[in-house]
């Protein structure tokens, strides 16, 4: 028991699909633009200036914590929260801290010992600090710039209760998150500093220490298993954790220790005079009648609807461009057939070449699956098929017919190995004696009866296995 981990997550969500910032009138589309070039007198703080809240990405803030199952609060209120950081140019940011937007909310996760419900403790609007560009790692380097671009963004933060498990279930959770927030179409995943996690850790007895600046889903294992390792060990040594911050080195893969862990005291909150409350109950019913089908609701009628298994729904409808793919392919072929394809082939290879499912048209999904239906190809031969379209292009017809990949292709190769094997005795012994180069004879021969048209590795392939038969 003492070895348990518990993992609390404060994810920071940048609502990047709004035009402009949270507070100003500043554009949201930088990240392919210089540094300080998207930045006006209110979102650097300087004097004079007042914020002014913009109402869509209040009601994109609502969305977001309907969709987590959150009871969205009747009356909002923002806070300065107070603390000097060189990303915070007004040397505060403006947060809430009483009264947030959403509470009591909750997921449910994959866990280690079968589904794990997470609980949400609160959902809460702010603003984006800057970009701190630092000149080596962050411990050593010999000087840092700041990019406020990014400040002022609008950014909503979801904190979960201590419910987390493990590393996986930490990364189970953001997953889920992601493919929430991409189905409700508040944010763009793919950008820099889209999604952003601190995380609380600690083992059981001891106390916490906050590992910050994990940037998105896929870091949060490595950097997670990095700090339990090294929690394990102080222990191991006689040794007590300390509760502090600590920050993520991408590059090296450690945790280093930045300052002691701030309490809220510390940051001596209080109402934002510039913004008064808001009263956002009146807003709710409009915006849950517009809330799109989630992924569970998705899944179960993905189920019901097409008659696949629970398994293939999960699979499929974990991203909503993938749901959306298989929905159009199934109109015009087997669904159940579809899924099979698209979720254990068609994914597999796109995660191999870290492509997306924009990579793959669904009328070359039809037209392989329609021929499968024919039997006019093999199972195999559709896998070549999918991969030669994913590598080189072109359509399923084309590299059948250029590759020979046809069932009744097929059929001739493998009447043409068993003749070269039957008239090729002398090389099959060579190969049987450990003359690997025989081999290359007898596939020649394949080639000659098949008038080229033979994958040569597959011919390879196909005659090892007839030498074994014999």
């Amino acid at each position: 028991m003492e070895n348990e981990v518990i993992i609390g997550l404060e994810v920071h969500v940048q609502l990047n699909k709004l035009n402009s910032k949270l507070f100003c009138s500043c554009s949201t589309d930088y990240h392919d633009d210089d540094p300080n070039t998207h930045t006006c007198p209110v979102c650097l703080g300087l004097p004079g200036t007042l914020p002014m809240i913009n109402k869509k990405a209040v009601e994109y803030a609502i969305r977001v914590a309907l969709a987590l199952g959150c009871v969205v609060q009747e009356e909002t209120l923002f806070y300065r929260k107070n603390y000097y950081y060189p990303d915070l140019p007004k040397a505060f940011q403006i947060t809430q801290y009483d009264y947030p937007l959403g509470l009591g909310g909750h997921m449910l996760i994959k866990g280690e010992d079968g589904e794990r419900v997470v609980r949400i403790n609160r959902v809460h609007m702010e603003e984006d600090p800057g970009r701190l560009v630092h000149a080596g790692t962050i411990d050593r380097a010999k000087y840092t710039m700041v990019d406020y671009n990014r400040c002022g963004m609008a950014l909503l933060e979801v904190v979960t209760e201590p419910d987390l498990r493990s590393p996986k279930e930490a990364r189970a959770f953001l997953d889920k998150l992601r493919s929430i927030l991409d189905y409700l179409d508040v944010f763009d995943g793919d950008l820099e500093g889209a999604m952003r996690v601190d995380s609380n850790l600690s083992l059981v007895g001891g106390d916490r220490a906050e590992v910050k600046n994990i940037s998105g889903h896929k870091g949060v294992e490595k950097a997670l298993n990095y700090e339990i390792t090294r929690q394990k060990n102080v222990r191991r040594r006689g040794m007590k954790v300390v509760q502090e911050t600590r920050h993520y080195d991408e590059l090296r893969g450690v945790t280093v220790s930045i300052r002691t862990k701030e309490e809220a005291h510390d940051y001596r909150y209080f109402p934002e005079p510039d913004l008064v409350p808001m009263r956002i109950a009146d807003w709710v019913p409009r915006v849950q009648e517009e809330l799109p089908e989630l992924p569970d609701a998705k899944r179960d009628r993905f189920r019901t609807q097409y008659g696949i298994t629970d398994d293939h729904a999960k699979s499929l409808t974990s991203e909503i461009k993938v749901a959306n793919f298989y929905e159009r392919v199934a109109g015009k072929a087997p669904p159940k057939l579809a899924a099979v394809w698209i979720a254990d082939v068609l994914k597999g290879e796109l995660n191999y070449r870290d492509l997306s499912i924009e990579n793959f048209h669904e009328d070359q999904m039809v037209e392989i699956l329609k021929m499968l239906e024919l039997e006019a190809i093999t199972e195999k031969g559709a896998v070549e098929v999918v991969r030669q379209i994913l590598d080189e292009g072109g359509s399923p017809a084309e590299i059948v017919k250029a590759r020979g990949l046809g069932k009744a292709e097929d059929d001739a190769v493998r009447v043409a190995v068993r003749a070269a094997v039957a008239e090729c005795g002398p090389a099959v012994e060579d190969y049987r004696g450990g003359n690997e180069k025989a081999i290359n004879f007898i596939v020649g021969q394949v080639m000659k009866k098949t008038r080229g048209r033979a994958d040569p590795g597959e011919a390879n392939r196909l005659v090892r296995e007839a030498i074994e038969e014999l």
